[in-house]
Formats: C-alpha cells, sequence, structure tokens
C-alpha cells in the first residue's frame, strides 16, 4: 500500500533560535500519531542574516524530507509562503505552520484524521489568542471588516494554519497574484471545509516580525484583493454629499426669502465646506490609488520571489515561474 506524504510549509526570517525545534516537533509527530505517513516539510527562508540559512542547511543535510528554499531577499510571509506552496507535492498540505510555533503543531494530527473522513479544507481558528488586547481588538475588527465587506467568506480567526487536499492546493496554486493572500484564496475556491479551534500561543522565542504596519499592510490587502466596496462606497458617498449639498443650497435660498437674516453667511462657511469636500475626495482618490497601485503591481509580471538557493529539491519540482537561471537550466535538463 502506498503510503500518503503530508507537505508542511513553514515561512521564516530571522529565526535561528526556532528553526531546529519547529523542525524536531515536526519530526516528532510523524515519528508518533502520524508515523504512518511521510512528511515533506519546506523551509522558506526570506534572506535572514542571523544564520538561519546555515541552520537550516544542516537540516536538510540531516533529513532528506526537509525541503529548503533561500530567498535572494525578503519578499515578506505571504509570497514566500505561496511560492513555497506551488512547490508542495504532498497528498495533503499543511499551508503554514509558524517555526515559532504560536500555531500548535499537535493539531496538525487533528487536520489529518479529520482530512482522511473526507474533509478538503480543515482550518484552524484561533479563538483564544495570548497576545495584548489592543492587537486583539485589531485583528478582531480586521476580520469583521472583511467579512463585511467581501464576496466571499473568510471565516473568523481562521488564518493560513490550515490543511487543504491535494485538489485543493490544485486550485489554490493556479493563481497568479503578485501579493497572495492566502487565506483568502483558499475561502474563495470553496470545497468542504471544517473550523478547528485552538489557542494562539504566546511566542516564547525571539520577537516577532508582524509589526503594526506590516499587519495593516496585510488587513489593506485582504480588504481590497476580494471586495469592491471601498469604491462601492465612494460611489453612494459621492452621491449622498450631492444631495445634502443640494438640500443645504435649496434650503439657505428659502432661508433667505422667508426668515431674512438666517441664512449663513461669510467665509466661515466655505472655509469649512471646502476642506471638509477636500478631504473626502483624499479618501477617495488614496482609496482608487490602493486598487490602482495592485492592478499595476499585477500587470507588471514580475516574479513573485527571486530564489537564491533550493536544498533536496528534484528538477523535477521547480516551479513553472521560477526566476533563477539555474533553475531555467534544470528544467531544460529535465526535458530532454
Amino acid at each position: 500500500m502506498t503510503r500518503k506524504k503530508i507537505s508542511i510549509i513553514s515561512p521564516c526570517f530571522n529565526e535561528a533560535g526556532n528553526v531546529e525545534r519547529c523542525h524536531q516537533v515536526v519530526r516528532d509527530l510523524f515519528a508518533g500519531p502520524l508515523s504512518e505517513y511521510d512528511c515533506e516539510h519546506i523551509f522558506a527562508d526570506n534572506a535572514s542574516t542571523d544564520g538561519t540559512p546555515d541552520i537550516l542547511r544542516g537540516i536538510a543535510a540531516r533529513d532528506p524530507s526537509v525541503k529548503v528554499i533561500l530567498n535572494a531577499r525578503n519578499f515578506g510571509p505571504f509570497r514566500s509562503m505561496f511560492n513555497a506552496l506551488r512547490s508542495a507535492t504532498g497528498d495533503a498540505v499543511v499551508v503554514f505552520l509558524a517555526v515559532d510555533l504560536q500555531d500548535p503543531p499537535e493539531k496538525i494530527v487533528d487536520f489529518v484524521r479529520l482530512w482522511e473522513t473526507g474533509v478538503e479544507i480543515v482550518a484552524g481558528a484561533r479563538v483564544n489568542r495570548q497576545e495584548s488586547l489592543m492587537l486583539r481588538l485589531c485583528r478582531g475588527a480586521f476580520y469583521q471588516i472583511v467579512n463585511r465587506l467581501s464576496d466571499i467568506d473568510i471565516p473568523v480567526n481562521v488564518g493560513e494554519f490550515q490543511l487543504i487536499d491535494r485538489k485543493v492546493w490544485k486550485a489554490v496554486v493556479e493563481h497568479n497574484d503578485h501579493y497572495p493572500y492566502v487565506r483568502g484564496i483558499i475561502a474563495s475556491v470553496g470545497f468542504s471545509r471544517v473550523i478547528v479551534p485552538y489557542t494562539w500561543e504566546a511566542r516564547k522565542v525571539g520577537i516577532s516580525k508582524n509589526n503594526l504596519p506590516r499587519l495593516v499592510d496585510q488587513a489593506l490587502n485582504g480588504i481590497f484583493s476580494f471586495t469592491n466596496a471601498p469604491m462601492r462606497a465612494c460611489t453612494f458617498a459621492g452621491f449622498g454629499l450631492a444631495a445634502l449639498c443640494l438640500l443645504y443650497a435649496l434650503g439657505s435660498v428659502a432661508a433667505y426669502f422667508l426668515v431674512p437674516g438666517m441664512a449663513p453667511r461669510g467665509m466661515m462657511t466655505v472655509i469649512v465646506s471646502l476642506f471638509f469636500l477636500s478631504a473626502i475626495q483624499l479618501i477617495f482618490i488614496g482609496i482608487l490609488g490602493e486598487y490602482v497601485t495592485s492592478i499595476h503591481s499585477q500587470v507588471r509580471r514580475g516574479p513573485m520571489v527571486v530564489e537564491r538557493e533550493r536544498i533536496n529539491f528534484e528538477a523535477m519540482t521547480v516551479p513553472e515561474n521560477s526566476a533563477n537561471p539555474v533553475h531555467d537550466l534544470q528544467k531544460k535538463v529535465a526535458k530532454l
């Protein structure tokens, strides 16, 4: 009987204190409760400067089930994750396992058991978070906004810590997005889904690279990638303001004739109206600019990630859109 393979994707950046522990925990899972499965653990390093690449090379030399992608620079967690996801060969794929292990690896066992019952997407939901109240409130607001505005159902508190079936993987990696919002892409392709709640634990080693500006950037990417509601809101607001201005003008004319002295006069009314409408216009231009910037980046068709090196990969597993000339040569040789 052919053994099934589970692929696990772990992007990392300056995680020298965590990658060894992450590898060992996953190794123990597949030596214990998941011993009937083969493991493919893909680490995608975003040009770390703290020695993480050397540690990954050592791990890959000892363990052939570990594969490593070393990026030429830091392309961000989503691009790095999606690029690595394209190289997964497993019958099921854990889309994202953070090397800091804030997402509990032992939940992968539950994911696999549910997948074996026929569930095509098993999604982890961070119902409890060991983080500050401010971050919890910000994340909660983001999920509410995205769910209310989006045309698809993106479950609340569900991140990229999900296990997807091979057929789901195929539908996901067919997307050619310059800045992939992976959890939204998974939600958009459909298929059967079960949500597994868990506690998102506090980081034990190192400092999180997801600062507030990066989280805001990811939130805006999620909103503008899967809904046109901001632009539609601009349209409705424009009509609403035009109607209010018309009513104000009619009311001023009526007050001038019916109640002399009641109609507002002077520069204050003009100044307030001017600055208010100017602010609204700047907001609308900013929203439009987000969409234009996204379109511009998409149509340029540049590489999502430029790779410096691949370790423990066979030539045939190189993605078709690789920007590395060494990979191009490998593909040519493989076709001969």
